[in-house]
């Protein structure tokens, strides 16, 4: 652990970033209020605001039908998050020119250690200028960003958070704690509502209060060593962050209402199931556990009733085992809420698929490698040369040129395909 005392690291925030990238497509859009939805209905959410839009209240999560109250003039756009990824990749390229990329965060987020010889305030001032000049100039004019330079990553995150939009704020180790104290506890990445009340708890109730606790303190507070992390990092102090091994591949889907009836449902939970074993493939990994889970609708239209289950298998990897374990808790499911619910053709709403128990192909032992039956042995083969195959044509045309089943059509276009908080997809998962 090390206190450190120069500007170590660049942090980099792309501002309202998919709204900002519809702005930048349509010209008509910028200077007005935008949102980003994921489906075209006032029952669905913001996943994205424009400025214009967070001027009138409405943020991510906001209900569009209570945005538009909040905003008549709002304009509702279809999510594109094949376009959010092309440009995420643009930017990473712009931004190499300028400085390395040490971690990406999230679609919108990431940062750089700076060279040791950059780490004074005028040369990371240089560098955010001439990175920001970088976006306006070859990735477009309504793509803006905030930038953090600071100690360590977390107060550069903090920093981006200080100047929005476009800002470049540099917290210096020796003003430290300074502007920190400015903030309220929910402004700290980390300090959600939860954590607020068990700081409450504790007797911290301000950013002073926080400062001056001990490390032994936060990590009772936060019932871990993390609590302990936190503090350091707040200080000043720099070391690396824990990475996290990968656990589950998955994907879910909000239903078109085409998609509502039982036929059209389990093609759609049998294409993102093949979707998430393309994944799954790519990365080289085979799962032990195939997960379920559907939600319908019930006599009501806000009444809704899930089910999930599960079935354990030998690691596998091939499109064609996990299709068939599919069809064993599709069957499942229709049988409990018909028996249940009384719904033997119930109104689905949302389904999702997860592979679980990941593992690399040296960590499996046992059936999978060493069948005792040679037709078992034969049939996993005639499995693994047909994925095989699949793979060839799909990396030849970059599409998906053979698909196992019908494949449901969706407004967005994409099945299965979307941006988490954490994880930007590959370019591959758009391929249809």
């Amino acid at each position: 652990m090390e206190k450190i005392h120069d500007l170590k690291w660049l942090f980099l925030d792309l501002n309202s970033y998919f709204a900002s990238v519809e702005q930048q497509e349509n010209l008509s859009l910028r200077g007005r209020p935008v949102a980003v939805v994921p489906a075209n209905t006032p029952h669905t959410c913001a996943i994205a605001a424009s400025y214009e839009a967070k001027a009138y209240g409405v943020k991510t999560g906001t209900i569009i039908r209570d945005a538009k109250r909040m905003c008549p003039g709002l304009i509702c756009v279809q999510a594109r998050h094949d376009k959010y990824v092309q440009y995420h990749n643009r930017i990473l390229e712009e931004v190499v020119k300028h400085t390395p990329i040490n971690k990406i965060w999230s679609i919108d987020e990431f940062d750089s250690r700076l060279p040791p010889s950059k780490r004074n305030q005028k040369s990371a001032r240089e560098i955010a200028m001439r990175i920001k000049r970088g976006l306006h100039d070859n990735i477009g004019a309504a793509i803006s960003c905030s930038i953090g330079v600071a100690p360590n990553t977390l107060l550069g995150k903090i920093a981006t958070d200080m100047q929005k939009p476009d800002g470049l704020v540099i917290l210096k180790p020796e003003d430290l704690p300074g502007r920190l104290l400015d903030l309220e506890l929910t402004d700290i990445p980390g300090i959600g509502a939860n954590m607020e009340r068990r700081l409450h708890r504790g007797g911290i109730t301000t950013m002073e209060q926080l400062w001056n606790t001990s490390p032994k303190q936060t990590r009772k507070i936060w019932g871990s060593v993390q609590g302990e992390r936190f503090w350091y990092w707040l200080h000043g102090y720099d070391f690396p962050h824990q990475e996290t091994n990968r656990s589950v591949i998955g994907h879910s889907r909000v239903l078109d209402p085409a998609l509502h009836a039982p036929d059209p449902a389990r093609q759609m939970a049998r294409r993102l199931l093949t979707k998430a074993v393309q994944r799954l493939r790519r990365q080289d990994f085979f799962a032990g556990t195939l997960g379920f889970s559907a939600t319908v609708q019930g006599a009501t239209y806000d009444q809704r009733f899930k089910w999930h289950g599960d079935i354990r298998l030998n690691p596998a990897n091939d499109p064609f085992t996990f299709l068939s374990h599919l069809d064993t808790l599709w069957d499942d499911m229709r049988a409990h809420f018909e028996g249940t619910y009384n719904l033997p053709s119930p109104t689905f709403k949302k389904v999702s698929v997860t592979l679980t128990g990941l593992r690399r192909r040296g960590e499996i032992t046992g059936d999978l490698f060493d069948q005792p039956l040679p037709e078992t042995r034969e049939k996993s083969e005639k499995k693994q040369a047909l994925a095989k195959a699949l793979d060839h044509l799909h990396a030849k045309y970059q599409k998906e040129t053979v698909t196992l089943g019908v494949p449901p059509k969706t407004l967005a276009g994409h099945v299965g395909t979307k941006i988490a908080f954490s994880r930007v997809p590959e370019q591959e998962e758009f391929w249809e």
